[in-house]
């Protein structure tokens, strides 16, 4: 697989906290964070390091052989979270994989976040 994007950002909760907002990203319905689009799926869960690692299975119908590989590290001070993006060859064309990198930073960056008060 290749590397198409990647992206490292602060979250403020410890690493167990996001672990767990990754793994089951809709554990509260009051606060949801990851709603799919038309065009997206709601992903699996694939490899899990406890409070190091989660893959998922693509969101996009038309790559379904994306896997989005999140990385955390830090303590009780809050956490790096890095999501890559990578797919089998051929890669998709520039303007999909612009698309996606901005997925990840609105689903990542902006509304997980949100859902810590940030």
């Amino acid at each position: 697989m290749i590397e198409i994007g990647s992206r490292a950002r602060s979250q403020p909760p410890p690493p167990h906290a996001v672990f767990e907002a990754l793994v089951l990203p809709n554990r509260d319905p009051a606060r949801p964070w990851l709603a799919v689009l038309d065009n997206e799926q709601f992903p699996t869960i694939g490899e899990t390091e406890e409070f190091t690692l989660v893959t998922w299975s693509s969101l996009w119908v038309k790559r379904s052989d994306v896997v989005i590989r999140f990385d955390l590290t830090g303590d009780s001070g809050g956490t790096s979270l890095r999501w890559t993006l990578l797919v089998d060859e051929p890669p998709p064309d520039d303007a999909f994989v612009g698309h996606m990198r901005k997925r990840m930073n609105q689903l990542i960056n902006a509304n997980l976040r949100y859902t810590f008060g940030q």
